[in-house]
């Protein structure tokens, strides 16, 4: 599943996930699940039709990322592979990093995170004018429905609906995501 709240020139993307790395590093062995939500940049397109026809948006790189992420074999809820990654290189994200307010209230820490988006640009390395006043102002006034969206995902999750393994894997790293 995904959910897309687009702004001006930034969107909030938040799906569920389910991985299994290959080749694991320490301490991340098995499979883990749950909602990966990004911060990235969108770009309209230009109109290909006539002034009424549907204009072309596309979802482009990535700022930021959260993951509440769990085992698939631990305790429901223990939020135990709970991480982000502050920045990114282009497409590909930094190291995981662990916050311990991030373990004890993954919801509340990322509300308190998106409310702050000048502070997240800023721990990105992007200038705070990538974000428009309508970012600011719109992500702000969606914090409330974006936090909604990532419970309700994060009970399907649990209740075995979302972040499954995809039925035909392919080799190596297997994962089912939009994000």
């Amino acid at each position: 599943m995904l959910y897309a709240f687009g702004f001006d020139r930034l969107a909030v993307l938040a799906s569920d996930l389910y991985f299994l790395h290959a080749d694991p590093p320490k301490g991340q062995e098995g499979a883990e699940h749950g909602v990966r939500l990004e911060l990235r940049h969108i770009r309209p397109g230009e109109l290909k039709g006539s002034i009424y026809s549907s204009r072309p948006i596309s979802v482009d790189e990535p700022i930021w990322r959260a993951d509440l992420l769990e085992s698939v074999d631990g305790r429901p809820g223990s939020f135990d592979r709970t991480h982000h990654h502050p920045r990114f290189s282009g497409w590909n994200e930094s190291e995981r990093a662990f916050e311990e307010d991030l373990f004890a209230d993954p919801v509340g820490w990322l509300g308190r995170k998106l409310s702050d988006l000048p502070g997240l640009l800023a721990q990105a390395g992007v200038a705070a004018d990538t974000a428009s006043p309508d970012d600011l102002a719109g992500l702000r006034l969606a914090v409330p429905e974006i936090l909604d969206a990532v419970q309700r995902m994060l009970a399907r999750v649990r209740a075995g609906e979302l972040g499954r393994p995809p039925l035909n894997p392919p080799p190596g790293s297997i994962r089912a995501s939009w994000l």
